[in-house]
């Protein structure tokens, strides 16, 4: 139970925001549409390249889910140049670090090389997107890969279906509908053609940018950034669809079994708007009120003071075109899932009639200060920050600017979106309880 639990809270744990330090940076564009972002900050000798490509999973065929994952690991196998294997040889070899992320609207690979690895690091995000080498060996290799990491994270993970059974039934016409990882069914069944088109589609320079940040001359990474990514040819341009779903105006009830779990997990679920809005920024300070930490208020009523559920959690996703609230709770016998439901609406009701105190206000606005200032406490972070906010805000300044959002929030900004977003007949209720096999044996 206690691995459950932990498991479950990991699953949940979501970074914070950017820095309230000033982060100064360059911008501008190479001929072939590569965006390139640098920041210089000398105080410590490590340098990082990153490349962040405007790919997830939202982009995939429906018949084909996976393959934004599958190329975070696909593009780790070799280019014309770095042999099969070698990746990552090179990289420690060299005294660095390198990894890769997707997300539903992203891909993201980085390397962090000590200060002379500069041209190390732009020469393999270069050959990386110029001649990778796509063929069955690397797609054959990395299937088994993403099929074992899918075994390991959701299907033998307590409550690793999730996010992906909210998806699934809050989402019908976007593509967020599907789980980042995808299908493995799909994967199996696409060709190697495909995967080629996919590549040359989206990994090119006019569909991705490029930030170097840490301890380097400016000219003499300019003059790196021409020589490698220069010659590499502009992409077509990219026609993306634009899914629009309907609203959700009467409660979407759902269940699903997970094998790996003995205590059942209610969970709420709201459709909310991109990212980029500012009522996603006051969500993030609903959940923060609601469940972050032992004295927000689900947490010390319902965990702590009625001891009727295990864990309480709330967290907002925010994403490019669509967020997703979400609220949980494990309960704690003889208490049911209902009965936490009916105590998570209480406080929502609360919150949609009630303005929080001043002092409240305060320590959330200081509480998002802090994070602010440690999402930026590190070269990796900066280089982060600044790709996502080019890529996916269309603002790079955001990364100085967002704080000042977060502390003009009003507490009746607070209340209005509670009331605007959070609303019985406006969300998915999924009951996420143990299998029945389970349950009998």
């Amino acid at each position: 139970m206690k691995k459950s639990l932990m498991a479950l809270g990991a699953l949940f744990m979501l970074g914070g925001v950017a820095s309230a330090q000033k982060v100064t940076f360059e911008e501008y564009k190479l001929d072939n549409g590569l965006h390139v972002i640098l920041h210089n900050d000398p105080s410590a000798p490590t340098v990082i390249t990153s490349v962040m490509y405007h790919v997830g999973a939202k982009d995939e065929n429906p018949e084909r889910t996976g393959f934004a994952h599958f190329f975070e690991h696909l593009l780790f196998e070799g280019t014309e140049n770095i042999k099969r294997g070698e990746w990552f040889k090179i990289v420690t070899s060299n005294g660095g670090v390198n990894n890769a992320n997707t997300t539903d609207d992203r891909t993201y690979y980085y390397e962090v090389f000590p200060s002379n690895g500069l041209e190390l690091g732009l020469w393999m995000e270069a050959e990386r997107m110029l001649h990778p080498i796509i063929n069955q060996i690397g797609v054959s290799t990395q299937n088994e890969v993403v099929k074992e990491e899918k075994r390991l994270r959701v299907d033998n993970q307590p409550y690793g279906s999730f996010l992906a059974e909210v998806k699934k039934n809050i989402f019908k016409k976007h593509p967020y509908r599907w789980a980042t990882i995808g299908s493995m069914d799909h994967l199996d069944a696409a060709t190697l053609e495909e995967f080629q088109a996919f590549n040359k589609k989206f990994y090119v320079p006019n569909n991705a940018v490029l930030v170097v940040a840490g301890d380097f001359k400016k000219e003499q990474a300019k003059e790196w950034i021409q020589k490698y990514f220069g010659p590499i040819k502009k992409g077509a341009a990219i026609k993306r669809e634009t899914f629009v779903e309907e609203p959700i105006t009467q409660t979407i009830r759902a269940k699903f079994e997970d094998a790996n779990i003995q205590i059942p997990a209610i969970v709420t679920a709201y459709r909310t708007p991109s990212m980029k809005t500012r009522d996603a920024r006051v969500l993030d300070l609903i959940s923060s009120i609601l469940t972050d930490g032992k004295s927000s208020r689900l947490y010390k009523k319902i965990v702590d003071d009625k001891k009727m559920a295990l864990q309480i959690g709330a967290f907002s996703i925010s994403q490019e075109d669509y967020g997703t609230y979400i609220i949980y709770g494990l309960p704690q016998a003889p208490n049911t899932a209902e009965d936490i439901l009916k105590e998570m609406d209480l406080e929502i009701v609360k919150l949609q009639t009630e303005l929080i105190s001043e002092k409240d206000l305060q320590k959330l606005q200081n509480k998002f200060e802090n994070q602010y200032v440690n999402d930026n406490s590190t070269i990796e972070g900066i280089a982060d920050n600044l790709a996502s906010f080019y890529l996916l805000y269309g603002d790079v300044n955001l990364i100085n600017t967002e704080i000042d959002i977060y502390h003009s929030i009003t507490r009746e900004e607070i209340r209005d979106v509670a009331k605007k977003y959070l609303n019985p007949n406006q969300r998915l209720v999924l009951d996420y309880v143990p299998s029945k096999d389970k349950a009998q044996n």
